[in-house]
């Protein structure tokens, strides 16, 4: 019961074994696991889902348009403080110390003009108090008329 068989060995070279065996995996691929991984979308699907869903996303919280806005600035390292506003807060701090100034200047103007109108009013009030010519004895060229001493100076 002896049967003689034929072994035929092929031997190809390196250049000859890739362009005749198949070296993929492609019979063992569960086709299962292709289902399960999602496809990821491209940028350009990613903003037509998000103008999709624009108004169904919440404004603040998880997975909202805040979150969305502080990954981006974080990523892109963008700070909404812009040069306008940069220039508005000198500006403002300028009209601030322009303001300080014109009330400093008012204070001491007010100050000068209370020194002015005081020192006024002192020197009216000696003046008053001070005998004025052509007084109550003279009788006769001050216009009083007479001897009765009235007529004063004014």
């Amino acid at each position: 019961m002896a049967r003689k068989i034929d072994l035929n060995k092929n031997i190809f070279n390196k250049e000859q074994y890739e362009k005749v065996i198949d070296t993929s995996f492609s019979q063992l691929v569960d086709p299962v696991l292709e289902e399960i991984i999602p496809e990821v979308p491209t940028v350009e699907e990613f903003f037509e889902d998000y103008n999709t869903l624009f108004f169904e996303i919440p404004k603040t919280g998880e997975n909202s348009h805040e979150t969305l806005i502080i990954q981006s600035t974080e990523y892109i390292d963008f700070s909404p403080v812009n040069d306008e506003i940069i220039a508005l807060q000198e500006e403002i701090t300028s009209l601030r110390e322009e303001i300080l100034e014109l009330r400093q200047q008012s204070a001491e103007n007010e100050l000068s003009g209370a020194s002015d109108a005081s020192q006024e009013l002192a020197e009216l009030s000696t003046a008053n108090s001070t005998p004025t010519s052509g007084g109550s004895s003279s009788g006769g060229s001050s216009g009083g008329g007479g001897s009765s001493g009235g007529g004063g100076g004014y």
